[in-house]
């Protein structure tokens, strides 16, 4: 589903690099008609990738700047096209071309190993121009403001195109991931932030160490909120910027999906808890046998609205992000409502991801500060059977 979607998924990265001087988002449509998709349908090509108009994937011109510029953000779209051929039907085919040669050649008693490459090639060029491609569309928003760029996948082939593709689209750009550190920082105040950072084995590290070495922040924030769900802590307040005015305040806890994950005899072991929970037993259980949160389902409600995510712990992505349907006043014009649309999702869209970080913010307060050991043993005795 794509980011206008009610529910969608998605991953976050910041944009950062040498961005060019004048109107950047002149530059940004420029470049996107530059590196637009191109069709391999009339073609035996197995697989295109190249940016299309957010509203029509058929579109790939950006000639009209309000077809992907709308005030602070860019959007757009990542097309892949593949052609997928069943192996079994390549596997026949390439048994016929082989017997055809060997009839042609009776002094063989088996193909060559350079013919057989040349069959495959052929094979798979025959079939190729017989499939069509399938489409795959994945939509970015590039907030130019803030230089977050929000994509609609969580897939990791779909984020190593994007980043790949991107890179070559801007050049001087690149895409660094939101990983869960990053996040941390950003929404820690200054007074916490050399107890973050003593807590980070891999501050000088890459981001793939960063993120290897802190897996620790999604594990103990999804402990810390289900232990808030289960011991009548769910109010919170909005503490980062966004959307929402600070102060106000929101609910917060854990329900209907878990996933623990940890390491047993025989290798990693996986426990999944699905439906609505009461006392959390099962999930109890496998934290007393050792295993951690990897991925939890978490609930936010702020007045009459709602969102719900899937929080993946290792990578802070957002799998299965609901957040309150947009509605659209009967009678207003097409390009109104697309536009209305836009605005309303990103905004609904925003707050959400607000509320989290503001959430994230209130568990680093707590780990952060002096009270941690005593919150530790609180949910150690919880965890303990009754």
């Amino acid at each position: 589903m794509g980011l206008l979607s009610n529910t969608v998924s998605i991953s976050q990265f910041d944009v950062v690099g040498d961005f060019p001087e004048g109107d950047l988002a002149q530059w940004v449509g420029e470049k996107l008609a530059e590196h637009a998709f191109s069709s391999i349908e009339n073609s035996a090509e197995e697989l295109a990738l190249g940016w299309v108009e957010l509203d029509d994937f058929q579109a790939m011109e950006f000639s009209d700047p309000s077809s992907w510029w709308r005030d602070d953000y860019v959007a757009f779209t990542l097309r892949r096209d593949q052609r997928r051929l069943p192996s079994a039907l390549v596997k026949g085919e390439l048994q016929r071309e082989q017997q055809r040669f060997l009839a042609e050649n009776p002094t063989y008693q088996r193909v060559p190993k350079d013919k057989n490459d040349e069959l495959k090639e052929l094979v798979r060029n025959r079939l190729l121009v017989r499939v069509l491609p399938s489409p795959s569309l994945m939509d970015v928003v590039w907030n130019l403001r803030t230089g977050r760029l929000t994509f609609a996948s969580v897939s990791t082939r779909a984020m190593d195109d994007l980043t790949d593709l991107f890179q070559k689209t801007f050049v001087g750009l690149r895409l660094v991931s939101v990983y869960p550190m990053q996040r941390a920082r950003l929404v820690t105040p200054d007074a916490l932030q050399d107890a973050l950072a003593a807590e980070n084995p891999s501050a000088e590290g890459s981001v793939m160490e960063q993120i290897r070495d802190n897996q620790w922040l999604g594990s103990e924030f999804l402990m810390w909120l289900l232990y808030g769900t289960t011991n009548a802590r769910s109010d919170y307040q909005v503490t980062c910027d966004g959307p929402a005015a600070a102060g106000e305040s929101f609910v917060a806890y854990l329900d209907n999906r878990f996933l623990l994950t940890g390491q047993g005899n025989e290798g990693a072991q996986k426990v999944t808890v699905v439906g609505p929970q009461d006392r959390f037993e099962e999930v109890r259980v496998a934290l007393r046998q050792g295993k951690e949160i990897g991925e939890a389902t978490i609930h936010m409600e702020k007045l009459e609205h709602q969102w719900r995510l899937t929080l993946k712990g290792e990578l802070f992505q957002f799998g299965s992000f609901k957040c309150p349907t947009v509605r659209i006043e009967k009678g207003a014009e097409l390009e109104d409502e697309r536009l209305a649309v836009f605005y309303e999702r990103m905004h609904v869209l925003e707050e959400g991801l607000q509320l989290f970080d503001s959430l994230l913010a209130a568990f680093l307060a707590e780990r952060l500060g002096g009270q941690w050991g005593q919150r530790c043993q609180q949910i150690n005795q919880w965890l303990e059977p009754e």
